[in-house]
Parts: C-alpha cells; sequence; structure tokens
C-alpha cells in the first residue's frame, strides 16, 4: 500500500480488484483499440487480398459496434430488464467473459487462419456479423425500439458481413461456410441459454 498524500486516493495492488476494474471497463479500451486498428489497416494489410483485408476488419468494427452496445453497461441492463425482469441474470462479467473470449478471441484466430489457410476459415467472421445484426433488428422490429448496439449492426454489420461472405464463400468448403454459421448461432445462443439458467435459479 502507498502512502498517500492530500487530496489522494489509497492505491490498492489487490488483484481482484484489478480484475473487477477490467470487467466493469473493458469496452473503453476495446472501442480505442478498434479505432487504432482501422487507423493501421492500410499498413497492416498492405498486399493482402480483399477477402482477408475484409475478415481482418471484422474485429476493429466489432470493438466499435461494443462501444455502442455497452457503453455505461446499457447492453446487460437492457437484457436484464427485457428477459429477468430487472434480476441480474447477465453479470458483469459474463458480459466480459463473452465479449472478449467469444468474440475477440475467435474473429483474432479466424484472421490468423485466414492469413495461414485461406479465407474458407473467415467465413465465420461474417456469420458473426450477420447474425448479430439480425438479433439486434428482430427485437426491434417486434418491441418496436430500439436495443444498444442497433445502429452499428445496421450500418457497419451488414455491409460489412455481406462482403465477407461474398468475398471468401467461393474460396471456402461447404463445411466451413456451414460450420462457421453453426459456430455463429451457437454462440449467440449461449449467451441465451446462460441467461434462462441464471433465471431458473431466481
Amino acid at each position: 500500500m502507498l502512502e498517500t498524500g492530500a487530496g489522494l486516493s489509497p492505491v490498492t495492488s489487490d488483484p481482484g480488484t484489478r480484475a473487477e476494474r477490467l470487467a466493469d471497463n473493458w469496452v473503453y479500451g476495446g472501442a480505442l483499440a478498434g479505432v487504432m486498428l482501422l487507423c493501421l489497416t492500410p499498413a497492416l494489410t498492405a498486399g493482402w487480398p480483399a477477402a482477408d483485408v475484409l475478415i481482418f476488419l471484422t474485429l476493429p468494427v466489432y470493438m466499435i459496434h461494443q462501444y455502442e452496445e455497452h457503453d455505461a453497461d446499457r447492453f446487460r441492463h437492457f437484457m436484464n430488464a427485457t428477459m429477468a425482469g430487472g434480476r441480474e441474470a447477465m453479470t458483469r462479467r459474463a458480459v466480459f467473459v463473452i465479449n472478449v473470449f467469444g468474440v475477440w478471441a475467435p474473429l483474432a484466430l479466424c484472421v490468423a487462419l485466414t492469413r495461414s489457410g485461406g479465407p474458407g476459415f473467415g467465413v465465420f467472421a461474417g456469420w458473426l456479423l450477420l447474425v448479430n445484426a439480425l438479433l439486434h433488428a428482430a427485437p426491434a422490429l417486434r418491441m418496436r425500439r430500439y436495443n444498444p448496439g442497433l445502429v452499428t449492426a445496421l450500418l457497419l454489420f451488414l455491409p460489412l458481413g455481406a462482403a465477407v461472405l461474398a468475398s471468401a464463400w467461393a474460396l471456402a468448403s461447404p463445411a466451413q461456410v456451414w460450420t462457421g454459421l453453426a459456430l455463429a448461432i451457437a454462440l449467440h445462443a449461449a449467451i441465451i441459454i446462460h441467461m434462462k439458467r441464471r433465471i431458473a435459479q431466481f
């Protein structure tokens, strides 16, 4: 523990506290990283095939979408209010795990596999964007109201996801195409299953 001067708060080295801060504020670092990756795209992807560049773009674009979705914890509050009657079926830690390990990691892996094995491995990235966009659009139409993430899902995910599929489809095997779709659906289904299990425990 460091000594503090007038007006300064104690500095703690408790790892749990750091973990909680990371889980609570991941989206802001992600948004800034997304902007930086977009700025660096011309340098990082110089000489890449068009399909590879589009697949790379899914990661920073998703990070920017997450800022609209999760700033001020809006999406978690929205889901808990609409699915769980205001109860905490979705926790901050779950949001962190889902978005970092369920979105960033698979998209980064897609980019790496695309560069080593061809754009067929990146089809999942296109499906992930399109499935997410549809899952934002459908509730908005049904409920006739905005949901966090809707604007970027429609303006960014629909065109980019379609472009990824259009550029990679002919270069992908049928197994890659349909496995990518199945994984994208499974990832989103896992979120709903997690929430329903939490609700059942209340």
